[in-house]
């Protein structure tokens, strides 16, 4: 007798979504950005300017999403669209950087955030492998994944209780400043200046975009797990458009609050000593030592809710590509409770190897450019789908993107500012990522190839 596959309702695609967005973005980039934006109203600017950039995104998503009415995002995507060799490399990418990657940043994260709590400081010249705040983030990360592996409904209910913690926490963080005498200690005014226009058209508003774009990163979440969603047509463009507008709304506020109430200099990664925990910082400046502390290790509870959405979304990109090639034929094992079991191991161990390997701050660049480049191809898949679907008649289970061509385009263009700015930088070390972009993509061309190959004996 056969069953239905479980599938996610629309509270847990939306939670999906905003999960993938809230996390260690947020509460980091901020340290980076007054590296070279000074500006407080420059600074709300660049989080205006990304949540647009994610809200345009999400439009062509939504359309693409329910045109191929399949889970895969990019993957699926880019190989039905161009060429299986495109949507190959895509998912090779999305494996070791947009989820991989952004999970072991999201871990790195917990790690440091729990610090104050567990009593360690993390040293950022200590170069050993086992770093306490390490060991925090793998245990995180497995605690994840074993939930994951138990199947939907259990990660569904597990998703969307964290996800409700990490916002309960992020509305009390962004009024608490209203009812805290003496808390106004940062900016009084976000009232541009001359010097406001200068930096917002200037080539280190676009570097500072990378960062944005990272903390944005998770808007299209929906699309990776569309064929696991009830009723798509009206649930995919629900979740992530609502939830792109949602995070745009919080993501200001945040930052506004974070500037208000702690002075600039006291957040800059290189003035405060190198520390990117701004939410600690804060935290501490607006309620002191002691309360600081517990909410230092309420931050680290809620960006679990950020791993946790990406361990829902990312093996249903390895599952996809089990079905279609026999070679990673064994990712597609599901367990009692209808997750792809094999795939979330892969994912974990790969994302316990980044932990232990790499730099937070190049990983979070490298992955905000190459996500960048094949989000920009998955547009301009849209534009080719219409251009296909050009005379036919239309499909009412289609979702229309919106003002369509514009979008797309303020998309594409935005990115590749982004990406002169690394481009065009006199720091050889920020042109050379660019360069370690595209190499990371000839081992995906090649395995293409070399899988297509078994597949033909």
């Amino acid at each position: 007798m056969s069953t239905q596959p479980q599938l996610y309702n629309r509270t847990t695609a939306v939670a999906v979504v905003v999960a993938n967005m809230i996390g260690t973005g947020v509460f980091t980039s901020l340290a980076y950005q007054l590296i070279g934006l000074s500006d407080p109203f420059a600074i709300i600017m660049l989080w205006l300017a990304g949540g647009i950039i994610a809200l345009c995104g999400a439009f062509c998503y939504a359309e693409v999403a329910t045109r191929l009415k399949e889970s895969g995002g990019e993957y699926l995507y880019l190989s039905k669209i161009f060429h299986p060799v495109v949507g190959f490399t895509s998912s090779w990418i999305s494996l070791f950087a947009g989820f991989s990657g952004a999970i072991a940043t999201s871990a790195l994260a917990i790690g440091k955030y729990a610090g104050p709590v567990l009593g360690y400081t993390v040293d950022t010249n200590d170069t050993s492998l086992f770093r306490i705040d390490k060991l925090v983030a793998i245990g995180a990360l497995i605690f994840l994944s074993l939930i994951h592996v138990r199947g939907v409904k259990t990660g569904g209910l597990a998703q969307t209780i964290l996800t409700s913690i990490k916002l309960a926490l992020i509305a009390f963080f962004c009024l608490a400043p209203f009812f805290i005498s003496g808390s106004n200690q940062g900016i009084q005014s976000f009232a541009p200046s001359n010097k406001s226009w200068e930096l917002i058209f200037s080539m280190a508003f676009a570097g500072s975009l990378a960062w944005v774009m990272f903390s944005y990163s998770g808007w299209n979440a929906a699309s990776y797990i569309a064929g696991n969603i009830e009723k798509p047509r009206k649930t995919i463009p629900q979740a992530l458009i609502l939830g792109t507008l949602f995070v745009t709304f919080i993501y200001i506020f945040l930052n506004m609050m974070f500037l208000y109430t702690t002075p600039m200099d006291e957040m800059n990664f290189v003035k405060n000593g190198f520390k990117e925990d701004v939410g600690n910082i804060v935290a501490t400046k607006l309620f002191g030592v002691d309360y600081g502390l517990i909410f230092s290790g309420l931050f680290s509870l809620a960006l679990l809710s950020t791993c946790s959405s990406m361990i829902i979304a990312g093996p249903r990109v390895l599952e996809k590509m089990g079905h279609d090639y026999s070679f990673f034929k064994s990712l597609t094992v599901n367990s009692k409770g209808g997750t792809p079991v094999i795939a979330i191991v892969v994912q974990g161990v790969l994302s316990l190897s980044m932990i232990l390997f790499s730099d937070f701050e190049s990983m979070i660049q490298y992955i905000s450019i190459i996500l960048t480049f094949f989000s920009v191809l998955t547009v301009i898949g849209l534009i080719v789908l219409r251009i296909k679907s050009k005379g036919q008649p239309d499909d009412p289970s289609v979702y229309k993107s919106p003002l369509f061509p514009i979008p797309a385009l303020i998309f594409i263009a935005a990115a590749v500012w982004m990406i002169l700015f690394f481009a065009t930088h006199e720091d050889p070390k920020e042109r050379m990522k660019l360069v370690y972009g595209a190499l990371s993509l000839l081992p995906g061309i090649i395995l293409y190839y070399i899988t297509v190959a078994l597949k033909k004996r």
